[in-house]
């Protein structure tokens, strides 16, 4: 359908320049299906999209029909045609889940985040957008593995996610729990998703049933989400799995075989785009989880039996405290000594240090730590190789930092020891209390070893690693 120019014209908002007279040219416009040939010889079908406002004048952007933008620069197109007008629809109907007696309980407790998701054309950005009942207008699938009853806490980006939200979510579980629900899904945005897997950890304890943390590297527009497949996945998770404890499901390989189910204090975000980003650090992986069942009939393969089981009469303990005044820090070389002084002068309770090697800051920052610690601030030490225990007694420099007040937590995580700080300082203000607490695990968070064929690093570009990625890459 050709649109007459007068509709036309208001069709081209956010282009300028070069790229408007170029839609002006041609007679097309924003939601023109088109068809467009550059001096290679190349040839664009898709449909033309509104441009970013804060992009530049010299490029169009098109929707392909296979599902993926590109952007042509205006000055390399030696022909285009209109062929048809469609308009956008950003909005997924809302749809109610079909129940059916038969099949698990399952609450899904929207937070934001990419597999929430739509993208903007006005800015170009990915914003929250889908509620949670849209979801199930975007995957019915779901409606194959479980009754899901759907509830919007928030809107954000994970990056907004705080103390605030932290708390809610942890009642808003709690009240799930209390519903007689079989498990509970949590839809997240996935940049800060492994820290509000920590904090649930603590805040959340003996849980009777799943609490599954779920979200996607690329958003819903795209032929390569992984929003519906990590989300099927991680309402079956909550559904049927015997693991009743707080997890992310993410992809595991890079391909769609499987997600892994990985524990919520082990857990970290190691890729800025890639759909595998997740990664368990210092153990293993909880289990697996597929959309197909296998040989034993299950969607499930355990990695370990170390973990708490599914226990609809378990009564869970949940303490939604998180103390504001705690920051982390990596230490590098020429840290300087003000930085914990002022800490200590804004009246920060506590501080995570991610030292080098075993656990090591340098000398000049002695005198300010021992001031902060005898001015009530409580600083614990993790190790920034992440893999790795704190080991503060094989050097001088750990036994210095040791008798300073600094308490070691051997395989912690950065993050993970920020939120177990904040949450044990939110109940206590006992030095005696808050060592104990810090130092004895809730939920792995500290581990006796680290298997023995955890730490796998491979080093690309290596004859032998480019030999091993060749028989193993799909």
């Amino acid at each position: 359908m050709t649109v007459p120019i007068g509709e036309r014209a208001d069709r081209l908002q956010g282009y300028r320049g070069p790229a408007r007279e170029l839609l002006d040219r041609y007679a097309i416009g924003v939601w023109s299906e088109v068809e467009i040939v550059n001096d290679e010889g190349s040839s664009f079908c898709g449909v033309v999209l509104p441009r970013s406002e804060t992009a530049d004048d010299l490029h169009i952007v098109v929707k392909l029909f296979n599902g993926y933008n590109v952007g042509i620069a205006a000055d390399r197109v030696v022909s285009a045609r209109e062929t048809g007008y469609r308009k956008a629809v950003y909005k997924i109907p809302e749809k109610e889940f079909p129940f059916d007696p038969r099949k698990p309980n399952v609450t899904l407790l929207g937070t934001g985040g990419t597999i929430a998701s739509r993208l903007d054309y006005r800015t170009g950005a990915v914003i929250p957008a889908f509620t949670p009942g849209e979801l199930y207008g975007a995957v019915p699938e779901l409606a194959d593995i479980a009754n899901l009853t759907t509830k919007k806490l928030f809107g954000v980006f994970s990056e907004n996610m705080g103390p605030e939200q932290y708390k809610a979510l942890a009642v808003a579980i709690g009240e799930e729990i209390a519903r007689g629900v079989d498990g509970i899904v949590v839809g997240h945005g996935t940049d800060t998703m492994a820290h509000t897997g920590a904090i649930l950890s603590f805040m959340v304890q003996e849980s009777p049933v799943p609490i599954v943390l779920v979200g996607s590297q690329r958003s819903s527009d795209r032929p390569s989400s992984d929003a519906a497949l990590n989300l099927m996945n991680a309402v079956r998770t909550a559904s049927e799995c015997d693991i009743a404890e707080v997890m992310l499901c993410m992809f595991g390989p890079t391909s769609d075989n499987y997600d892994l189910l990985h524990r919520g204090t082990r857990c970290r975000k190691m890729h800025s785009s890639y759909r595998s980003t997740f990664r368990t650090v210092g153990a293993t992986p909880l289990a697996t989880v597929s959309r197909y069942a296998n040989a034993s009939g299950s969607h499930f393969t355990y990695l370990t039996d170390d973990f708490l089981k599914r226990d609809k009469a378990r009564v869970p303990r949940i303490t939604p405290v998180f103390e504001e005044k705690v920051t982390i820090q990596y230490y590098y070389p020429n840290f300087n000594p003000d930085i914990v002084d002022g800490l200590a002068d804004m009246g920060y309770r506590g501080l995570v240090i991610a030292g080098t090697g075993l656990g090591h800051v340098n000398k000049p920052l002695y005198p300010a730590i021992r001031r902060a610690v005898r001015a009530g601030m409580t600083v614990v030490m993790t190790v920034q190789t992440l893999w790795g225990f704190v080991q503060m007694y094989v050097y001088d420099t750990g036994r210095d930092l040791l008798d300073l007040g600094i308490i070691p937590l051997d395989n912690m995580l950065p993050e993970t020891a920020y939120m177990k700080l904040a949450w044990v300082l939110g109940q206590t203000d006992d030095p005696a209390r808050i060592r104990e607490m810090m130092t004895t695990p809730v939920n792995h968070e500290i581990t006796p070893r680290e298997p023995h064929n955890g730490y796998l690093i491979l080093q690309g570009g290596l004859p032998e690693v480019d030999a091993f990625v060749q028989r193993h890459w799909k």
